[in-house]
């Protein structure tokens, strides 16, 4: 059985548009919030997303 889930928003804690399964690994991907309008950069791998903060220039 294929295990996946919704991706939701680390900001507002809603569910986006995208799900990642368990073999899914993104890096610095930018997920954007239909709800509350910000984008994020994420890492996901085995359904576990961090958030990533980058320094200002």
């Amino acid at each position: 059985m294929i295990r996946d889930n919704w991706i939701h928003c680390p900001v507002c804690k809603n569910k986006t548009r995208l799900k990642a399964r368990y073999d899914t690994v993104l890096i610095k991907f930018p997920l954007f919030c239909p709800k509350c309008k910000q984008e994020t950069l994420i890492d996901i791998t085995n359904l576990k997303v961090t958030v990533l903060t980058e320094p200002d220039a």
